[in-house]
């Protein structure tokens, strides 16, 4: 037998599993890596985050990255070049954690990549005839395998595509496992650039679904950059706090036929431009409001997406709960538009056991771990959740 294929063997059957999870999101903060413990899979699953950090990246790197995403027309040979680096890089930070932590790269079993999205392109949105659903994650995981000697899943959408999904989201995979209640409706709400959910009925039924709802913070952060050079974002919604939500810019951003589509479906900031703000202030005729409220008709417009998908996936499904994670949770302005809506205050997946800021990490090292020794779960392969394995397998020798 092969040596790799025998490794790979021996860490299926272990008792427990040390399985790096990293996310990086397209909001372009920094590198999520989250050190966990796997014992058993599926539903039984126990999972014990061990260690977690989010590495910054330095404004060159960013800017590399902003060079090339969710662009129509983008520098191949740049795309090219950023696959190596971004894999190397991640490699890089990886020992860099593994290091201060006191951990030998021979004591971690998986990592699980989920990559850097440059491009997110369903059906419904790029609407070309004859292609399919697809999407692009770059960060080429041989890189990371070969430089940190430990084998690496990666490319976990394509999959999930190639099985009739829209490539995301994937969160309902691990919500599922790890978050559903015998006894309680869940929302699992994740405000990243993009925000989304999973619904999780109680008693483990098999309505749960997981869709993307609309722009979290990256419309936001999209306009911070352009008004405010040397900013990503708006910490403390400070600048939004400041503003006005105008109502008739708020009418025109929601009047789009993404917001009518069934569920699941999914999008990104392809869509979710300043191409698309500048068109609603057009059709608004609403040209001359301040930096500021715009900034606040924009958290409304995410809030506002969040808000009508919730009410819609839980009509007649009696009470619920919201747990949020994501960066979107760190907007206090977004956050009280929906929790003043619903008269209450919103949880985090910390109220059940798993940090918010670590969530999307874990969820891809839980999926790396159901790949290699798991895979019996039923989702009921309805659309949005196939029931497939998912990540290609990268050895480091």
């Amino acid at each position: 037998m092969n040596k790799n294929i025998q490794n790979l063997a021996g860490i299926s059957v272990k008792p427990v599993r040390r399985v790096i999870g990293l996310m990086s999101g397209t909001s372009f903060d920094g590198l999520d890596i989250a050190l966990c413990e796997f014992r058993g899979s599926g539903l039984g699953t126990d999972i014990k985050v061990n260690n977690f950090v989010t590495r910054d990246y330095n404004s060159d790197f960013k800017e590399d990255l902003k060079s090339v995403f969710a662009k129509k027309f983008a520098d191949l040979e740049k795309i090219t070049l950023l696959n190596a680096v971004i894999g190397s890089y991640y490699a890089e930070l990886i020992l860099e954690c593994l290091e201060e932590w006191g951990i030998s790269p021979s004591e971690v079993d998986l990592i699980a990549s989920h990559g850097q999205t440059i491009f997110h392109a369903p059906k419904h949105q790029h609407r070309m005839r004859g292609y399919p659903n697809a999407t692009l994650q770059i960060g080429d995981a041989d890189h990371i395998a070969m430089k940190t000697g430990i084998i690496t899943l990666s490319d976990f959408r394509q999959k999930h595509i190639a099985a009739g999904g829209e490539g995301a989201p994937l969160a309902v995979y691990g919500d599922y496992l790890i978050f559903s209640s015998a006894t309680e409706n869940r929302i699992m709400l994740n405000i990243g650039g993009i925000a989304n959910f999973t619904f999780l009925p109680s008693a483990h039924s098999t309505g749960f679904f997981s869709s993307d709802v609309g722009p979290g913070n990256t419309l936001m952060d999209q306009f911070v950059q352009l008004k405010y050079p040397g900013r990503y974002y708006d910490e403390n919604a400070a600048i939004a706090s400041a503003g006005t939500v105008n109502t008739d810019l708020l009418k025109a951003l929601l009047d789009h036929p993404f917001y009518k589509a069934e569920f699941p479906k999914t999008t990104g900031p392809e869509l979710f431009s300043l191409d698309y703000l500048n068109d609603a202030m057009r059709r608004s005729t609403q040209h001359n409001l301040s930096n500021e409220d715009i900034m606040a008709t924009l958290a409304m417009f995410s809030a506002k997406g969040i808000i009508q998908a919730i009410v819609e996936s839980v009509k007649g499904r009696g009470e619920f709960e919201i747990y949020m994670s994501g960066g979107g949770m760190y907007n206090p302005l977004m956050v009280s538009y929906i929790e003043q809506y619903f008269g209450r205050k919103l949880k985090f997946t910390s109220d059940l056991g798993i940090n918010p800021d670590a969530k999307e990490a874990v969820l891809f090292a839980l999926l790396a771990n159901e790949a290699v020794a798991g895979g019996s779960t039923p989702f009921g392969d309805r659309p949005g959740v196939p029931t497939v394995s998912m990540g290609k397998i990268s050895f480091p020798q």
